[in-house]
């Protein structure tokens, strides 16, 4: 199943949660209407039997405050998750790795989310670390894959081998490239509107326990405080309503999603015991402390279903079960039943990475290549004629994993100088390699009027700058978007206006000499996608299929078509992915050349297909894709992937192929 097919999917469990949605807000406002039906009753003195009425628009009351308090429950915690993944990571604990950490156990844990980033094709997520968590347990968090993040508990460096580390960071990548993250992080927010009943009902008893109940012998009917105590007890007890039905949403997003992140965790890291052996040791401690994977921190029952197992005991097994029994996954994964493994804490070891950072007075230089600690491989993903093309997903083979036969794998050996690994950690150096990636040389003259503008906004910078431009000169042009994805944690460690400042800089530079070129285009779009203060927000989706669209798909096709063919030939491959997809509604687009392309226009297209239906975006990547004709050049690969970044879809695999046919240095 692709990216796309598991789009579909969420769509289709989306209408489902939507009936358990209403479901249990339909029980929770009949409970909470009957419940103040009988305390009006009994606050008036009055028995079943006599006559008796209800004030005007007692009930309609009744319901608009009960909705009131769910939605705008839901709406709350919704804004407070506007950040996505660094709202959720924080709300679980997490701290927050630094990119250039020399602690042994992150530094690995680093490594390995670099190696997935790269492999995938994706930014590289941030990394967060719950130091107050001595289980094994982790997820993966975010509105899109390119704005994600990857968060691991303290037990779960402490405890599992590099293998088996790869092979749960293996399962929480399925769940980025997968697209179950949006939904995940958007169900805490409903979820929180529908169980806040129970909350206010237990701040209910307890300002009821604090209040006078004393009232003269005339007065009839109970005293305030005790409906107090009573009706929050009520309240607490039709919030269980709310939860019931949380936790049987939970259980029917997580259960099946989990098989799949499993089996996933097997195909990108080529090793049934990577992920299997964290497993096993979960289901290890779980027969010492009874849940080898338990959140301690008071939201994990909220955050539940988005863990890699069970955050609390009661959720193990039964109908609220938020993941499959360990014994299940295991035997899905080995076909037959195998033995839980110790998972007592290891000693730490220096990866095969070495650590490198930038120092505190100035650039450091490290040795003169690094090779990244595993061959990177683009490994063939499942296709389906729907959506017409296969996404990449990534295969890394680490040393100590068993491996596939070399010749198995289309592999792309990453040779990146140490310099730029090292200046990709640091938020100062990684903004001096944005601006190294946007100088060119070949015009003298540009090249001069792009140096006085860093020596006016960023002087201190300059030297560096220069130095790393040299060493990206040496790069393979196929690796100049996949060290920006590897610099994307640090440079979001920059404040709001050092990253406006940066994106500010990086627009001067490639207007130095008042063309923009399609390689400083494809940059500034990543950056902006990326840096700028609406990256990681949800986005409502406003165009249902590409038809609404259609001056914009014909721009885009249009510039792959020229990016990959002369003109005569870039009009008629235009014409060709047309007819290729008939149904479209796209008979009235029409080409345009290259000299008609406005750099402005295509990225207000892009803003455009940002608010397209999921379901309609891989149409506009199979469209490209046929547009580049049988092979598709590095520039063109770039183009495209600066669009899947702007759509937030996965590469296409025949895109990681062309990185991989470049050598590298």
């Amino acid at each position: 199943m692709n990216f796309f097919e598991h789009q579909a999917q969420a769509h289709r469990e989306s209408k489902k949660l939507l009936f358990l949605f209403v479901l249990a807000v339909i029980a929770i406002v009949l409970a909470v209407n009957a419940t103040l039906a009988l305390l009006w009753l009994w606050s008036k003195g009055l028995h079943a039997a006599g006559t008796f009425t209800y004030p005007r628009g007692f009930f309609f009351t009744n319901t608009a405050v009960t909705l009131l308090f769910i939605v705008g429950g839901t709406l709350f915690e919704m804004a407070r998750l506007k950040d996505g993944g660094d709202a959720v990571a924080q709300m679980a604990g997490g701290r927050l790795v630094q990119p250039d950490s020399r602690d042994i156990q992150e530094r690995r844990l680093l490594n390995i989310v670099e190696e997935m980033a790269l492999a995938s094709g994706i930014a590289c997520p941030r990394v967060y670390v719950m130091d107050e968590e001595d289980a094994i347990n982790a997820f993966a968090a975010g509105y899109h894959q390119n704005e994600a993040v990857v968060a691991v508990t303290r037990g779960t460096l402490s405890r599992l081998s590099r293998d088996e580390l790869q092979g749960v960071i293996g399962h929480e990548f399925s769940h980025i490239l997968n697209g179950d993250m949006r939904m995940n992080v958007k169900l805490i927010g409903v979820l929180f509107g529908i169980q806040m009943l129970a909350s206010f009902g237990q701040h209910l008893m307890e300002w009821g326990a604090r209040m006078g109940g004393s009232r003269s012998r005339d007065e009839k009917g109970p005293s305030l405080q005790l409906m107090m105590i009573v009706f929050g007890v009520a309240l607490f007890v039709i919030g269980y309503i709310g939860i019931f039905f949380g936790r049987l949403i939970k259980s029917a997003v997580s259960r099946q999603r989990e098989f799949l992140a499993d089996a996933s965790a097997v195909q990108f890291t080529r090793n049934p015991d990577g992920i299997g052996g964290a497993l096993r040791k979960i289901g290890g401690l779980t027969r010492k402390n009874k849940c080898g994977s338990r959140i301690n921190n008071p939201n994990a029952e909220q955050l539940s279903h988005m863990f890699l197992g069970a955050a609390r005991p009661n959720l193990l097994s039964g109908l609220f079960a938020t993941h499959p029994p360990i014994e299940t996954r295991l035997q899905r994964l080995y076909g037959r039943n195998v033995e839980l493994l110790d998972a007592s804490e290891l000693p730490a070891e220096v990866d095969h990475l070495p650590v490198m950072g930038v120092a505190a007075s100035g650039f450091a230089p490290a040795s003169p290549r690094a090779q990244l600690p595993s061959a990177i491989a683009v490994s063939t993903s499942s296709f389906h004629p729907e959506f017409g093309y296969q996404a990449a997903t990534p295969s890394v083979e680490t040393p100590l994993a068993n491996q596939l036969p070399a010749a198995a794998t289309n592999k792309m050996a990453v040779s990146i100088p140490a310099e730029i690994v090292q200046a990709a950690r640091d938020p100062k150096a990684a903004s001096a390699l944005v601006y190294a990636l946007l100088l060119d040389r070949s015009d003298a003259a540009n090249f001069q009027i792009q140096l006085d503008i860093l020596r006016q906004a960023v002087a201190p910078q300059c030297a560096l700058v220069t130095l790393l431009h040299e060493l990206t000169e040496t790069m393979s042009a196929s690796m100049r978007l996949p060290v920006l994805d590897l610099a994307m944690p640090a440079l979001k460690l920059l404040s709001a206006e050092q990253a406006q400042q940066l994106l500010g800089i990086a627009a001067r530079l490639i207007a130095a000499d008042q063309v923009v070129t399609q390689a400083e285009f494809v940059v500034q779009t990543l950056l902006q996608r990326r840096l700028s203060s609406q990256a990681g927000r949800d986005v409502k989706v406003k165009y249902a299929g590409l038809h609404q669209l259609s001056a914009e798909t014909a721009l885009l096709i249009s510039l792959m078509a020229t990016t990959e063919f002369a003109a005569e030939q870039a009009e008629q491959a235009f014409q060709t992915a047309l007819n290729n997809m008939p149904d479209l509604g796209l008979g009235a687009a029409r080409f345009v050349p290259r000299a008609a392309v406005d750099y402005f226009d295509v990225k207000q297209a892009l803003d455009k297909f940002q608010q397209l239906a999921p379901l309609a975006k891989p149409f506009l990547v199979r469209l490209m894709l046929k547009a580049s004709g049988e092979k598709i050049s590095i520039a063109g690969a770039d183009l495209l992937r600066s669009v899947c970044a702007a759509l937030d879809a996965p590469i296409p695999e025949v895109v990681s192929a062309s990185y991989a046919s470049i050598p590298t240095s």
